[in-house]
Order: structure tokens, then sequence, then C-alpha cells
């Protein structure tokens, strides 16, 4: 099997290999380095086929002990018009097959991928079973063959490789949904308590590293005040920490300037109600630590972030100094959990040709689970993308979105990708930030982009206008409101090449659809007591296209500080209608009410 570097340009012209028919339209090809391989797909008979998952998931066995394979999936092109994989970030339209690369392992997204249409139906559905081992992907449109390609290069194993694979459904939500209820079968995720699903408030972008417990202190009043109930401590507790650099981690004490008596003022915090979790990057090491010479020979490799080495956690003393730093930060100080940053670092030894990182980690954090357990029952424990597959469910309850400072698209879009694989833990948006001085727009639209998923937010809650601060109340207790539609609901976001431009939430009775672009929204008004419309567009108005009725209902539109503009009892009769919502402004639909008024504008 030829390594990707060396790789010919195209896929066309690497060696042939001998297709059959998959699933649908799909084609495999199975190759193996010097070994006799076989493959099957499971039957519809679950008694005389084992490896069965269940009627939405078929499962690969590819059988080729102890060799590195490698597996060609083609798919015609049809009518396709995306390719999601939970790497993508930005780019989610077809690429050429010399173009699109991943790397993935444990900590570094995960070995999938949804080919869709126009229409949003999909083409081509997989993952890996085993999301731990590093695998390397090869994928995008075959220009030689009108076809779109997948080859996925798998490590050896001692056990059979296993794929997943979903038949053809209406959406990428909805051929994931599947593969989301087989993983979760199959590991035992970190318990989620309540602190895990509740707005919680964040010292970095409002701060950075310039914090200190007094600073700390005096927001946390505040946002118990506000209905938060957690309050991550950030980067710049630690000594050294300043500079935005790294050259000072790896000994986990508290800067004795900035936290003069870390363990009393998170006492003092806990005290509001907030439960109180710390930053920490286990595996960095600078040279300005103490501890630096010490640990120096197991951190041979720089980071990718600036001034510090990385540890290498295929040592078992290395683990055991991680997990002892871990335990001894959280019962110390009495912390509820902790933010752990930068796991995915450890790839920076993935190709020294030594043991498989993934294994390590997994290892590590096996460890690691079990030690803050101990201290900690109702552990909180924050996870970061790339690293919150489903492997990962089961050493994190919090499961946050990359940074993109006050980007609403990126939190919008990353945390509905994070949810979309997503085993056991709660997502969490990366922390909220916007300017004191600009239009209250800016801070609703801020808060409507994190809608899906839990919401931290990072701003001086102390310096925001009072305009400001009613958006934040209005919309926090809309989103407690509406969590059981947000995060427990059946969400359907829409193409992923759209960027998620209309969302809906339902569960209960309630619908929940958010709009990100200027579009008709349907509406059925049947089988839902309240429909919520959010309008994150930029038009002062949203333009529903009703599927039934005529309805007779009231109407609520709110402002986005929460004001209510207009309450109006009237009749949606089918067809395109007009509503005034002004932009991050919230309307809600309720009835039947008594006819009343005539028909929404």
């Amino acid at each position: 099997m030829t390594p990707l570097a060396v790789e010919a340009v195209t896929t066309a012209e690497l060696a042939p290999a001998r297709f059959a028919p998959l699933l649908d339209t799909v084609e495999i090809a199975v190759l193996a380095d010097g070994a006799d391989t076989g493959w099957s797909l499971d039957g519809a008979d679950p008694a005389r086929s084992p490896d069965r998952a269940g009627p939405d998931v078929r499962v690969l066995r590819i059988d080729a002990p102890r060799a590195a394979v490698e597996v060609r999936l083609s798919v015609p092109l049809g009518d396709t018009a995306g390719y999601w994989q939970p790497g993508a970030d930005w780019r989610r339209t077809p690429v050429a097959d010399w173009e699109g690369r991943a790397r993935v392992s444990l900590v570094k997204g995960l070995a999938a991928g949804c080919l869709h249409d126009a229409t949003g139906a999909t083409l081509l559905t997989f993952a890996t079973a085993d999301p731990v081992p590093e695998a390397a992907l090869r994928y995008g449109v075959s220009e030689e063959n009108d076809t779109h390609v997948v080859h996925l290069h798998l490590p050896p194993s001692d056990e059979p490789h296993r794929l997943l694979f979903v038949p053809r459904a209406r959406s990428v939500a909805a051929a994931l949904r599947p593969l989301r209820a087989w993983y979760a079968a199959r590991v035992d995720p970190l318990p989620v308590p309540e602190a895990a699903r509740v707005p919680l408030w964040c010292t970095w972008y409002a701060y950075n590293q310039a914090v200190t417990a007094d600073e700390v202190a005096r927001q946390a009043r505040l946002a118990a005040e506000l209905g938060f109930g957690a309050l991550i401590l950030d980067d710049g507790w630690q000594r050294h920490g300043h500079g935005r650099g790294y050259a000072g981690v790896g000994d986990w004490l508290p800067d004795a300037d900035k936290f003069p008596d870390l363990t009393a003022h998170v006492a003092e915090v806990r005290a509001t109600g907030l439960r109180y979790l710390a930053w920490v990057a286990p595996l960095l090491l600078g040279p300005e630590a103490d501890c630096h010479a010490a640990w120096a020979p197991y951190a041979t490799r720089a980071a990718g972030v600036p001034g510090a080495h990385v540890l290498d956690p295929r040592h078992p003393e290395v683990r055991a100094h991680l997990v002892d730093t871990c335990v001894r930060l959280v019962r110390d100080h009495g912390l509820d959990g902790l933010k752990v940053d930068f796991l995915d670092e450890a790839m920076v030894y993935a190709d020294d040709g030594g043991a498989d990182v993934g294994r390590a980690l997994l290892t590590l954090l096996g460890e690691l689970r079990a030690a803050l357990l101990a201290v900690r029952p109702d552990l909180l424990l924050e996870l970061r993308q790339p690293y919150v597959g489903p492997a990962m469910a089961e050493f994190g309850n919090m499961l946050r979105s990359f940074d993109c400072p006050a980007d609403s698209t990126a939190n919008r879009v990353r945390t509905l990708d994070t949810a979309l694989v997503a085993v056991g833990g709660a997502v969490h948006s990366d922390p909220l930030m916007w300017e004191a001085g600009a239009p209250v727009e800016a801070a609703a639209r801020q808060l409507i982009g994190a809608l899906h998923a839990v919401p931290q937010v990072s701003v001086r809650l102390d310096t925001l206008p009072a305009e400001h601060l009613d958006a934040l109340r209005f919309w926090l207790a809309q989103w407690r409101r509406l969590r059981p539609q947000l995060l427990d609901g059946t969400v359907e976001p829409g193409r992923p090449d759209e960027q998620y431009t209309l969302v809906e939430s339902v569960a209960d009775g309630v619908r929940v659809v958010d709009v990100h672009s200027e579009r008709a929204v349907p509406v059925r008004c049947a089988g839902h007591a309240e429909t919520v419309l959010v309008n994150g567009s930029s038009a002062p108005r949203l333009v529903l296209d009703v599927l039934d009725g005529p309805h007779a209902v009231e109407i609520a539109v709110h402002g986005p500080d929460g004001r209510i503009i207009e309450r109006v009892q009237t009749t949606l009769a089918p067809g395109l209608c007009s509503l005034p919502v002004p932009r991050t402004g919230l309307a809600r639909i309720s009835g039947d009410a008594p006819a009343a008024g005539g028909p929404a504008r």
C-alpha cells in the first residue's frame, strides 16, 4: 500500500483494483499489504450475522490478519452537491481527489464521511467502527472516472477491521443518527451532571491571561444572578501564565499574585451556586517550568502552540504524572472539574514509528477518568474539537466547539457538526464574545449562533449596557425553556454545504426553527402546540410558507432584547405570508386561538 506522501496525483493513476458492488450505488475494493484478504457485509438475518447492527446500519467486516488495509469506495457523481466529514470546517462542497486529505485518530476527528446530493439526500455514509487507531483518508471527485472516491488507509490490527455504512437517507442528519446510536450502544459514556447542561461563564475572551481572583469573583456574582450555572477559569491562572505563550506550563501551580489563595477563591465562587472548572493543558511542557528538567526527556517534539513541547503519552510514567497532576488540581482546590486542552498535540508523535498514540491516549484517559471520579463523582470535564468523537464519550461530558471568537456562524456550524456524531456528553459553544459598545443585535446574534449547544459566554458582565443585559437574560431564559428541543429533540439542520441556514428542532409538541438567511420558512401548525421562529437573518421579517391550515393562532413577536413588539390573534392560511420579526428577534406561534383579525402580513 503506497503511503499518502508519495501517492500519484489522482486516484485514477494508482494501481488498479477490482471493485465490487457494496450498497446502493457504492462500489468497494479492498487491498492489503502482503496478505490474503476477504470482506463481507452483514446480511438481513441477525441470527446468521453476528455483526448485524440494526436496520439502519450495515457492518462491513474485513479479514486481513495483522496487515495494513486500504479500502477504496467509489460512487457515481449523479447530482452530488456536498461531502461532509467531521473535520470539514468550511470546505463542504466537492473537492478534487488530488486535494482531499485527512488524518484522524482518537483525538483528531473520526474516519467518517457523508456524500449528499442537491436535495440533501445521502449517496454514501460510512465510518470506522473503531474510532481509536490512527487512519488516513483520501477523498474527492475523480475527474477521470466521473465518480466520488474515498480511500481509507487503516493500520495493521489483530482483529478484523470493521466499517459502518448507512443506506441512503433523506438527509445527512438522518443518516448519522443511526451511526450515533450504534456507537452509543457500545461505549460507557462519562455521566453528564445537570451542571454540564446549563449556561456557563468563561474568563478567556473577557480577560485572556490578565485574570485575577477579585475579577473572577465579581463576574461570578453577576453570572449567578443572570442564571448561569458554571464557570471556567481559563488560561492565565497558573504561574508564568502571560504573553499568550506556553513556555511556563508544566508545574500547574497558581500564580500567587493573581490567586493568592486559589482554594478559598474557588469556595467563594461556588458559594454563589456556580460550579467551578479550571483550564489545564497537561501534555504541554515549557522550558520555564520548574519540572522541565525532569520531564524534558519525555517531551522530544515541539507543540503546535508557541513555546512548549509535548509530553509523549506512550510512556507509563508520563501517564501517571499527568493523572496525578489533574487529580491534585481538583482535590486540593475543591474544583468541580477541568477544561482539558491541547490533547490533539500528542499526534506530533504519530509518525515516529513507535506505538499507536491513540491507544496510549485511550489508556491515559481511562486512568484519568477513574482517578477523577474517585475524587469528584459528579465530575465536569470539557473536551474540545477535534477530540470530541464517539470514543471520547467515555472521558468528557462537555464537548466544546473549536475557537471562533465573535463568529456566530462558526459557532452554529461547528456545534451542529459536533452534535451530528456526539455520543453522551453535552455539546457546548465556544465562549461568546461581543463589544459592549455594539448594538444589541450584535449580542443577540452571538447567542442565537449558540442555540443548539450549551451556551458559554465570555464578556465582562459589569461593563454591558442595560440593553445587552436584557438580551442576555431573555435569550438565556428562552434557551433554558427550549432546552428539551434544542439539546434533546430531533434536530434537522439541513444541508452541510449550505452552512445550516435553517435548523429545525422538535420535541414534546414544540417546534423551534432558527433561520440564518433570507428564505421561506416552512410552517406546519398541526401537531405542534407551539412554533418558535428565530430570525438570525439580516431581514426585518420572516417569510412563512404555511403548509397546512387555515389555523387560528396567537403570535407574539419579541425584539432582540426580549421586549414584546406585537401580540396578535390571527389566521394563518396555506401559502406564503410575511411576518414582521426584527433582526435577531423571535416569534412564538401558539394556538389554535379564536380566529381574530386578518391573516398575517
